[in-house]
């Protein structure tokens, strides 16, 4: 499995990185919304990770982006999970089309479980499923 997060915040990308340590699995990290099209173009990834706040492109713009480039054919569909800083953001992420969104600060095991849902059969895994990840400091 290999996943892309895009997060200027390094704590963000560490603590993606460290819940996919298992064998097997591949994260790869860019710090800018703007560079997160060329590197799922050149890594093809199961998921992308994005963090609300990434720079002056932040996680909704990049997840329309995306979505926009899959629905021209230039690009494969690829799950996202949004990253929010509060609750209130889930209605943003609907918004944008993510698969999932947690509200961070981030928890390995609710990460690892999220991944598992948007992975997995089905669609988006349903709020309650990822409840417990509590409201975090913002980045």
């Amino acid at each position: 499995m290999k996943i892309l997060v895009a997060a200027d915040a390094r704590w963000i990308r560490d603590q993606v990185r460290a819940a996919f340590v298992a064998p097997g699995q591949e994260v790869v990290e860019v710090t800018r919304g703007q560079a997160v099209l060329g590197a799922v173009a050149e890594h093809e990834p199961d998921l992308v990770i994005l963090d609300l706040q990434i720079g002056n492109m932040g996680g909704v713009a990049v997840a329309i982006d995306l979505r926009l480039e899959e629905s021209a054919g230039r690009l494969p569909r690829v799950p996202i999970l949004l990253l929010l800083d509060r609750e209130a953001d889930r209605f943003l992420a609907r918004r944008a089309d993510a698969d999932a969104e947690l509200v961070k600060p981030i928890d390995a095991g609710i990460l690892r479980r999220a991944v598992k849902h948007v992975l997995g059969p089905g669609s988006r895994p349903p709020a309650a499923d990822l409840a417990g990840a509590g409201e975090g400091p913002r980045t």
